[in-house]
């Protein structure tokens, strides 16, 4: 590499464009190999600088949103869903429902495909420029109880409150105390017609008053819940995790 092709990269890197410092070498050498005119060779710089920077966005988002796992629409077997049909599903994946801060419940049993659904839809949201943050409910509350004094709690509830989509997983999976419940509405409240949520959860809105414990608290929350929702009720007897396990027998 020829000094003045250094000295060219570091100018990059003073305007910050450090992803085509780091291609400078590979996009010349593609230059000379097509006879890329001036304008091409220009048009490729910038072409390239912006596909990394969008590559590098959407890498960060993934890793701020703490998804258990990642796993895309493109793998969800929707033939298995009797009750989500493919053009319904599509209708998802187009989020008109998120620019319009709808939420939407997901029901079923456990592996009935409720977590694989709200991740496939937030790393749709994610593709399209959207902030979304992935949480169990266990997570949130313990969050919640440790704002004040933990920073990382701090830090983790502020993008929450930021993001674009809220995916709460296993919703009244656990029975949360007075206090518990208080802080959530209080988070609900701030979210509500600000951002779109997710809920997965196994028991239906009418059992959520048994867990919660409070029926003033209980009902303030699904009021703002269900202002705008789409209940999606998966399949109660068939369980996505039991039909695609790995297997030790061939």
């Amino acid at each position: 590499m020829t000094k003045t092709v250094q000295l060219i990269q570091e100018q990059f890197r003073q305007l910050r464009m450090t992803e085509v410092a780091n291609e400078l070498p590979i996009l010349l050498r593609n230059s000379e190999k097509k006879s890329w005119t001036y304008q091409e060779f220009l048009q490729e710089l910038l072409t390239y600088e912006l596909k990394r920077r969008e590559e590098k966005n959407v890498e960060k988002k993934l890793k701020w949103a703490r998804f258990p796992y990642y796993k895309t629409l493109d793998e969800f077997i929707i033939e298995e869903q009797a009750s989500l049909s493919s053009r319904q599903l599509n209708q998802l994946r187009e989020l008109n429902w998120l620019d319009q801060q709808h939420n939407i419940i997901l029901l079923g049993p456990p592996g009935a495909g409720k977590t694989f659904l709200a991740i496939g839809l937030g790393i749709d949201a994610i593709q399209k420029g959207y902030k979304v943050i992935f949480s169990t409910m266990g997570e949130l509350v313990q969050l919640l109880k440790t704002e004040e004094y933990i920073q990382k709690s701090k830090v983790q509830l502020k993008r929450l409150r930021e993001a674009d989509l809220v995916i709460i997983d296993d919703l009244m999976y656990m029975a949360m105390d007075q206090r518990e419940a208080n802080l959530f509405f209080h988070l609900i409240n701030h979210l509500y017609e600000r951002s779109s949520i997710i809920i997965t959860s196994n028991k239906g809105p009418e059992q959520w008053v048994e867990l919660m414990g409070d029926q003033g608290i209980t009902t303030a929350i699904l009021d703002r819940l269900l202002h705008r929702v789409e209940v999606i009720q998966l399949n109660e007897n068939d369980s996505w995790r039991l039909k695609h396990r790995s297997t030790i027998f061939n």
